[in-house]
């Protein structure tokens, strides 16, 4: 009879995820203390906490050298799963204070306590290395984010939002599912890296590895929005809660891609010739379709959905290369991306909210209304499009250069890959251009915009972050290096 032991390195280990439950209890609790009034006390409660649990992570849940399984191999504990636990809390933190304001029929405990459910489902996420394990971290973000997209029930594009978001992750979900029972059902086993060594030594491997990769890809493309699982993220993104959107194209999209790159590099290295090939395809599709569709958008949320799609698909250029530069771009990339598109939502929630209107032409004078707004917008949507000295620059860089390096040393597809991306990213400049210059043309009204100070130290770290990742490259570069090993 195997006895389990807790070490206590185990539960240093798992220390921010109960720290997250704790902060759960906490939101409930201040629920009923807190007066109805105090909306913004939520705002800053939840995103403190968030802070606290990233501070307690770093000091006391740093991964070896060595790369550690717990929970008789359900979690993984490694530089990966660590750096992208960062990523999540910095991402949440930050949306806590964006939503400080956010109106939600006066349930402001139950918002702040499904965002902390989804955050900790996407930790797990992250450190998953057991197929159940994973496929429960899963839907422990998912349902709370199908509730937070249509948590405005008397609006009806958002509990439109809502369903539609269930509904298809629900038959994505079913997909993926029915692809990890066929991996238990070749392998006799859950563990993603012992899957990998019975991959190994079967007879036709191939066949399995090539069926098995394209239904788990479903899974994972609709959680990263990639073509051609794009379809749900412009009504989504349009109707859910504007904090909700921006945190579901980032922290979700991030969790989705910490999930794909170690089950690829994890589960199938005896397949990397052609799930490689088909990543590029998806990236391909995401960046022509996202930037092409994106170019006849009126509405600013939907255009930053079609933005989203065309990211993703530069993200999965780094993948593609399957090398260490490339994934190491790709965690690059996803913490600029997370900080840049951050920022544009929560200028979309502002704008919204005191206009009363998501079009284009509501944004006309934004640039002599509030300048520092709308020097704001002007960074973020720089940042998206890849100009220097912006975090997005680097991003690019990185998962390009990446990919003409494994064009160089033999694999010529990639190089077309990373001329794709580039001249997609110069289409992407005429939608980006197009919303500066509407910045700064003449509106109709001139009257100042209503800032909390929580939302105004959201976007100050989210401005601070676009510089700092474009500035000083180093140290985030150096976290992504020390991610991509925890994956192998």
């Amino acid at each position: 009879m195997n006895i389990v032991t807790y070490q206590p390195s185990m539960l240093l280990a798992i220390l921010p995820e109960c720290l997250l439950v704790l902060l759960a209890a906490m939101i409930l609790v201040a629920d009923l203390v807190f007066p109805r009034d105090q909306r913004s006390a939520f705002g800053w409660l939840t995103a403190c906490g968030f802070i606290l649990v990233a501070l307690m992570a770093v000091l006391f849940s740093r991964p070896g050298e060595t790369p550690e399984f717990i929970f008789g191999g359900m979690l993984r504990h490694d530089w990966a799963s660590f750096t992208f636990r960062l990523i999540f809390l910095l991402g949440a933190s930050v949306t806590a204070l964006f939503a400080s304001d956010e109106p939600t029929d006066r349930r402001f405990g139950e918002f702040y306590f499904l965002m902390v459910i989804a955050t900790l489902g996407m930790s797990l996420m992250a450190s998953s290395a057991n197929l159940i394990m994973l496929f429960l971290a899963i839907e422990t973000t998912s349902l709370p984010l199908y509730i937070l997209a249509g948590f405005r029930i008397l609006d009806q594009k958002s509990v439109e939002a809502g369903i539609k978001y269930m509904l298809y992750g629900a038959m994505t979900s079913a997909v993926m599912l029915y692809g990890f029972s066929l991996l238990w059902g070749f392998t006799g086993t859950a563990s993603l890296y012992e899957i990998a060594r019975q991959f190994q030594v079967m007879d036709r491997a191939s066949l399995l590895l090539g069926g098995a990769v394209l239904l788990v890809l479903v899974g994972f493309g609709f959680k990263i929005s990639a073509v051609p699982f794009h379809f749900w993220a412009p009504d989504v993104y349009e109707g859910a809660p504007t904090p909700v959107a921006g945190f579901l194209s980032t922290a979700s999209k991030a969790a989705g891609f910490a999930v794909l790159v170690r089950v690829l590099l994890a589960v199938f290295p005896a397949a990397t010739p052609f799930w490689a090939v088909v990543v590029g395809l998806l990236a391909a599709g995401s960046m022509l379709v996202g930037n092409i569709l994106a170019m006849s958008q009126r509405n600013i949320k939907r255009l930053l959905a079609y933005s989203s799609i065309a990211q993703a698909g530069y993200i999965l250029v780094g993948l593609a290369a399957h090398s260490p530069l490339g994934t190491a771009g790709t965690v690059y990339y996803l913490a600029s991306y997370l900080v840049t598109n951050l920022a544009a939502f929560g200028i979309v929630w502002l704008v919204g909210r005191e206009v009363g209107s998501d079009d284009l032409d509501a944004y006309a004078g934004l640039g002599k209304r509030n300048p520092t707004v709308a020097l704001a917008m002007l960074i973020a949507l720089l940042s998206l499009g890849g100009i220097p000295p912006l975090s997005g620059f680097f991003g690019k860089l990185l998962v390009f250069g990446a990919a003409v390096q494994a064009g160089v040393q033999g694999e010529s597809w990639l190089i077309a890959l990373a001329f794709v991306g580039v001249l997609t990213s110069v289409v992407g400049l005429y939608y980006y251009l197009n919303v500066m210059k509407t910045l700064y043309r003449p509106g109709v009204d001139e009257h100042s915009l209503r800032v909390s100070s929580a939302w105004r130290v959201a976007l100050l770290v989210c401005v601070a972050g676009m510089l700092f990742l474009g500035t000083i490259f180093t140290p985030m570069f150096q976290l992504a290096v020390a991610a991509t090993g925890g994956w192998f």
